[in-house]
Formats: structure tokens, sequence, C-alpha cells
């Protein structure tokens, strides 16, 4: 398998636009949490965080088409509907909270603006650049994600070489590798699978008039080395966590742990390194929904490019209204929905990974009704709203950790493709 330089600047920037501040946050205080048990909890976050959102790229390097393509097999209504709902929800909600961290963690430290200055500039960045589509894989891929990578490897380095003889404490966590898959499910990374996957497509088009065998390849290898980059990250993250757990409080915060973590490690010039890191990741982020959102909305509009503009502004702005609310509300909005459309998200990235063999039409169809009457329960419970959904939720399995939805997906696979095996239902 050769890895090329065009392989290396795909894959940086892939890896760039999954790596958002979240994907920084969270893995610290899961090792921290962890203690000794760090390495299974990285194995469950690893299946969450990496391997279903790596899957995500490996179904677009099927595809290779636009996100219509991932529910076609339901109906063009349902395709239609779900692309429009994923690309309001990423640039509604996710999008502006990469403002909100931003301000939060890493312009706020150091000057007295507020946050409507610093969301109108950050967008005005990241309007710059996706107004600049034709050159976006090559400013992610071979500026700005290296730097975003070195510097959070160089700060793990440091952590795990500057403990001479580590002493990790006992795990608070009774199920450490369920914890991780949690922990890991809850980035929501398969939808940044999904839409980020997307941009790549077309950046390449627009790159080159190259054969689907020759995209396959490229989109395949630069998926791995996106995956590779973000277990090295995620790893070295769990595991600083866990060297330093007797070195903080037990009930410290995701953001004061990566704060904490940033000072012992680089000293005083920790804060200025935190920063950069966080508002790069975000950025980054940033840049890929809103170049996914516009290409959508182009592709709807005959590739007009004044749709693509006007989206792209449009996008950026709402970026700014948005960005003023604070993140954690931001967050609680954002729930209820993803509870319902997370989880088709992740059945169509494993529909679309298969083999079409097993991926009939019916059993599209069959295992997508299926998921989203089950996930329905988990947004009720997000919603507060008691009752049915509750009693629900206790009878079925993995109903306790949002995950009601996966074993009758599972099963409904399983019927559905014995049913067309039989011949007992007939398919297109």
């Amino acid at each position: 398998m050769r890895f090329n330089k065009e392989t290396f600047i795909t894959g940086f920037a892939l890896f760039s636009m999954f790596f958002g501040a979240g994907n920084l946050m969270l893995p610290p205080l899961l090792g921290f949490k962890a203690g000794d048990s760090w390495w299974l909890v990285l194995v469950g976050f690893l299946i969450s965080a990496v391997f279903i959102p790596l899957l995500g790229i490996f179904a677009h390097a099927k595809l290779q088409g636009t996100m219509l393509d991932f529910a076609k097999k339901v109906s063009p209504t349902f395709s239609l509907i779900y692309g429009i709902l994923i690309y309001i929800i990423s640039i509604t909600l996710p999008s502006p909270r990469t403002a909100s961290v931003t301000h939060e963690m890493a312009i706020q430290p150091f000057l007295e603006i507020n946050s409507l200055t610093t969301s109108f500039f950050y967008f005005v960045l990241v309007l710059m650049f996706v107004l600049n589509r034709s050159r976006i894989l090559s400013i992610l891929g071979k500026f700005l994600s290296p730097i975003l990578f070195i510097v959070i490897v160089g700060i793990i380095c440091i952590g795990i070489f500057s403990v001479g003889d580590p002493v990790i404490n006992s795990s608070e966590f009774t199920t450490p590798f369920i914890s991780g898959l949690l922990e890991g499910y809850q980035t929501f990374d398969a939808i940044g699978a999904v839409v980020v996957g997307g941009v790549i497509i077309i950046s390449l088009k627009i790159k080159e008039d190259s054969s689907y065998d020759h995209l396959h390849r490229l989109l395949i290898r630069s998926g791995i080395i996106a995956g590779i980059g973000l277990f090295i990250i995620y790893a070295g993250m769990i595991y600083n966590g866990a060297l330093f757990k007797s070195d903080f409080d037990t009930t410290i915060t995701r953001t004061e742990l990566l704060s904490g973590l940033s000072l012992k490690t680089l000293g005083s010039i920790g804060k200025t390194f935190l920063s950069i890191l966080v508002g790069l990741a975000c950025f980054t982020t940033a840049v890929g929904i809103v170049t996914g959102t516009s290409d959508f909305v182009k592709g709807l509009c005959n590739n007009s490019q004044l749709a693509y503009k006007i989206t792209a502004i449009v996008g950026c702005i709402l970026g700014v209204l948005m960005g003023q609310f604070d993140v954690h509300y931001i967050i609680d909005i954002a729930v209820p929905v993803l509870m319902l459309i997370y989880p088709v998200t992740v059945i169509l990235i494993m529909l679309n990974v298969i083999s079409d063999t097993f991926t009939s039409v019916f059993v599209f169809r069959t295992v997508v009704i299926t998921t989203i009457i089950f996930s329905i329960p988990d947004c009720l419970k997000s919603l507060g709203v008691q009752g049915y959904n509750n009693q629900v939720l206790e009878v079925l399995p993995l109903g306790d950790y949002t995950l009601a939805w996966l074993l009758p997906s599972f099963f409904s696979f399983i019927f559905g493709n014995v049913l067309v095996r039989t011949k007992f239902v007939r398919t297109p």
C-alpha cells in the first residue's frame, strides 16, 4: 500500500476536520477517571470515536457521491430530509460551538473582548477559507493540521517522560470498556465523518479528474492516516490523564484538567500553546462544516456557485449569532436532536460499508425504520419527557446507555436478510 504526498495531505486534512475542541477535552478526563484501567477505556473509546468515523470515510470511498447517496436506498425523499437535517444541525450547533469554545479557552484568558467580537473575526476567517474552496485541502493538509498534530504530540511526550516513576491510581469506573465506548459515542464523530467525507470527495474532484479506483484508494489510505493520527492523540491524552490522576482534585472539569496538564507539561507557556491548540482544532472543524453545508446546497441548486457563496455567508452569520450562547447551552440544545439522528447516521455508515449482497433496499429500509423507532425513547428522555419512554428504556437491553436502538437494529438486519434469502420478500 503506497502512501505518497497527496495521501498524507488528504489524510492530515481529514484529521484536522475530525479533530475539534471536544476531541481535545474528552480523552484526558476519561483517562483521569480510568486510572489503571486506562487501556480498557482507550479500546472502547477507539471503537466509537475512531473506528466508526473511519468506516464513514470508507463508505464515502465506496459511494463517491454526496450526502444524498448515504440514504438513497431508503427513499429519495428520506435521503433529502436526512441530508437537510444533518446540515441544519451542523451549521447551527457544532459550528457556532467552535467559536464559543475558542472565545472561552483561547481568547478570553488573554484579551478583554466580548464573544461577539471574537465570533465576528473568527467567522470572517472561516468564510475566507470556505470561499477559497479549491485550496482547502492544501491549506489544511500542508499547514494547519501538521502544526496541530505536532503541538499535541509534544504535550503528550513531555507529559509521559516528565513523570519519573509513574504511580497510576485505581479506576473510578466499574465497567471501563463500556465507559470508554459511551464517551467516544458522545463525540458524535460519525456525523462528522459523513460531513467531512463529502468535503474531501468534492475537493479531490475539483482538484483533479480522477478515476473511481484512484479516489477509492486515496480515500482509504487517507482515512487510515487520519485514523492513526487520532489513535496516537487519543491514546496519549488518555494515558496522560491517568498519569496525573493524583495531581488534581477528583471534581476537576474537562477544561480545567486540560489547562492543568498543559501547565504541568509546558510550564507557563502551556497556556499559550493550549490556546493555539483549541483555536486550531475549532477552526479547522468549522471550515469543514461550513464548506460541507455549502457544497450540499450547491448540489441541490444545480451546482450554482452563487448558492455556494450565499450558504457560506449565511452559515458564518449563524455562527456569529449562535456563538453568543454559552457552550453548555448549545450542547443542551443539540443533545435531543442528536439522540435521534446520530443512531441513524451510524446505521447508514454500517450499511453502506457492508457488501451490497447483504444490503438490499428492503434490508436498508427495515434497519433504518427500526433504528428510528427505537431511538425515539432516548430522544424523549433527553427532552425530559417522563413516562412510557422511561419504562421502555428499562426493558430494552442497553437502554440505560442511550443505546436502546443497537440490538433491535442488528436483529432487524439479520431478519431482513433471512427474508430476502428465503425469497419471502421481493427486492428491486
